[in-house]
């Protein structure tokens, strides 16, 4: 088994902390953030994802290809600072964190940190380029979600 660890950069949210975490905490919002994709981004979605469900401490997937749905949990937190997801029903131990700061009354820095703890095989498929690269695009997309849409659902 290999062991990696891979960090984003630092991505920055112009809204304050508190509003931020939030809407990580409470994953059930983020559902409504599909109903305001454009359709583009929606087809292109829905081309790899056979099934998708949100819950207050989860978001539940089917992956075209996987066959089984995989879970990521809210497995702990420590508030406006971090959110470790756990994932179940994967062939590896994987888990990630978002880590909040405040850098200004209206701003907020995001970086995840991703841990995947995997089989040598599995480790020549997945290359550490392509886990920081997908790691820093999820935090670039998770900077860019709509916030000031999302807020009418608080």
């Amino acid at each position: 088994m290999a062991e990696t660890k891979i960090e984003s950069a630092v991505e920055r949210i112009p809204y304050d902390i508190h509003t931020v975490f939030f809407f990580f905490f409470h994953l059930k919002i983020l559902e409504k953030i599909k109903e305001q994709l454009p359709a583009e981004q929606t087809q292109k979605m829905e081309e790899k994802i056979q099934e998708l469900e949100f819950g207050e401490d989860f978001i539940r997937v089917k992956v075209d290809g996987l066959g089984q749905k995989i879970c990521m949990r809210i497995v702990e937190q420590e508030e406006n600072k971090t959110l470790k997801f756990g994932f179940e029903n994967l062939p590896l131990d994987m888990n990630f964190w978002i880590q909040f700061k405040e850098v200004a009354p209206q701003q907020t820095a995001i970086k995840l940190t991703l841990k995947v703890d995997m089989p040598f095989m599995f480790k020549m498929m997945l290359p550490d380029k392509k886990l920081q690269e997908g790691t820093d695009q999820a935090a670039k997309m998770l900077a860019q979600l709509p916030y000031a849409n999302l807020l009418q659902w608080v």
